[in-house]
């Protein structure tokens, strides 16, 4: 029996360096929004749109007044913003994240620290206690309605293909995947 086993065991550390890009910042705000009440509204408010549209049409086919100008240019405007409002985010976001420099994470039992050109920041795991993984990127999320808190950790970032899966347990050990 090995006594020092427990006290000697080589602990998980997964390592990521990278420089964000927009890629990676808009699939982790697309995760963000599949589990903010944000996201709820952002992804249902053009259906409603929609509905109130084909009210509209269906008014004017029924001998109502004509189709109001102002609907029609707010439908476009939400058929048009709301996809594309997480790319919009992410390259505002990107703007922020260019001067930081590269990025340096270590992901350990303890949690995530992130070291930049600028900036050090940690992140225990009760900070953002739920993930979710998209195929560009791992999302550590804050467990408040909006998801307001998040950490991104690209797999670009990653030194090789076994780091991937060894990150994903140390998340599934200390996260809830959601």
């Amino acid at each position: 029996m090995d006594m020092n086993r427990g006290r000697d065991a080589v602990r998980d550390v997964v390592e990521l360096r990278y420089r964000p890009e927009v890629a990676d910042l808009t699939s982790a705000l697309r995760a963000r929004l599949r589990v903010s009440r944000a996201g709820w509204v952002q992804w249902w408010s053009p259906v409603a749109v929609g509905l109130i549209v084909v009210g509209e049409v269906l008014a004017v086919a029924s001998g109502a007044d004509s189709l109001s100008p102002g609907l029609l240019a707010g439908a476009a405007a939400v058929a048009v913003i709301v996809p594309l409002a997480p790319w919009l985010q992410a390259r505002a976001f990107m703007r922020l994240a260019e001067r930081q420099g590269e990025f340096r994470v270590t992901v350990t039992e303890e949690g995530v620290s992130v070291v930049t050109e600028h900036t050090t920041a940690s992140v225990d795991w009760a900070a953002q206690p739920r993930y979710r993984e998209t195929p560009r990127v791992f999302v550590l999320l804050s467990d408040d309605k909006n998801a307001t808190g998040f950490t991104m950790l690209p797999k670009s970032g990653l030194a090789d293909a076994a780091d991937e899966g060894r990150l994903r347990e140390i998340l599934d050990r200390h996260l809830t995947r959601c």
